[in-house]
């Protein structure tokens, strides 16, 4: 691309611009980090581009370079999460509903659900003005979790462990809503004897089965 300069002369004389340095797509997935860091931190409104840049050690061109705008940013930060989830071809198979569910309660996996939801936390101002973005949470952060709750129950309904019109789908959000309620709004840790409060008191009692 050539940029019009002034002469000596005062006759325009063309300059050829010098390209920036090329995309790095090996440093994505760091900067994508950064910015879900300082989301978390900050939220939505408070985060600047000059923020992740400064989190990912890179240049605030190096991100305009890829993404156009905070927003883009962010939508692409959050769907990368959805990649590390849980891996749905592998869940815990124990023979019995309850014990499947107990199998999925881990320390790594309760602490990446409560930075997801700080992360979520961080993102409320803007999901009721931005759709895209809001579906992006929602694939990153709600569904990966009820998905593996659909499929542990629907085992559960062919073992003939529980009736087969049971509400799946409500069922499967319970536990996904009950542990956002708890750390957005009333700031609180989730911890194993939470989540077997819900398993043992809430799920269980609704599909017929004593604790």
């Amino acid at each position: 691309m050539a940029i019009r300069t002034e002469g000596r002369t005062g006759v325009d004389v063309p300059v050829l611009a010098r390209p920036g340095r090329p995309r790095d797509p090996r440093r994505d997935p760091e900067i994508m980090q950064a910015a879900l860091d300082v989301l978390a931190e900050a939220g939505y409104d408070g985060m600047t581009i000059d923020m992740v840049a400064a989190r990912a050690r890179a240049g605030k061109a190096t991100l305009y370079r890829r993404w156009s705008s905070k927003a883009e940013l962010v939508i692409d930060a959050v769907g990368c999460m959805k990649r590390a989830d849980l891996d749905i071809d592998h869940l815990p198979d124990t023979g019995s509903l309850r014990g499947d569910l107990v199998a999925m309660i881990k320390p790594h996996a309760i602490e990446d659900s409560e930075r997801k939801l700080q992360i979520m936390a961080g993102l409320m101002s803007m999901l009721s003005r931005d759709p895209e973005l809001a579906e992006a949470v929602n694939s990153a952060i709600v569904e990966p979790r009820a998905a593996a709750n659909r499929i542990l129950f629907r085992r559960a309904v062919e073992r003939g462990e529980i009736p087969a019109e049971c509400d799946i789908d409500t069922l499967s959000l319970v536990t996904p809503s009950m542990v956002a309620y708890r750390v957005l709004v009333l700031h609180k840790s989730v911890d194993r004897e939470f989540l077997l409060s819900l398993i043992d008191g809430v799920l269980l009692p609704a599909v017929g089965i004593r604790a």
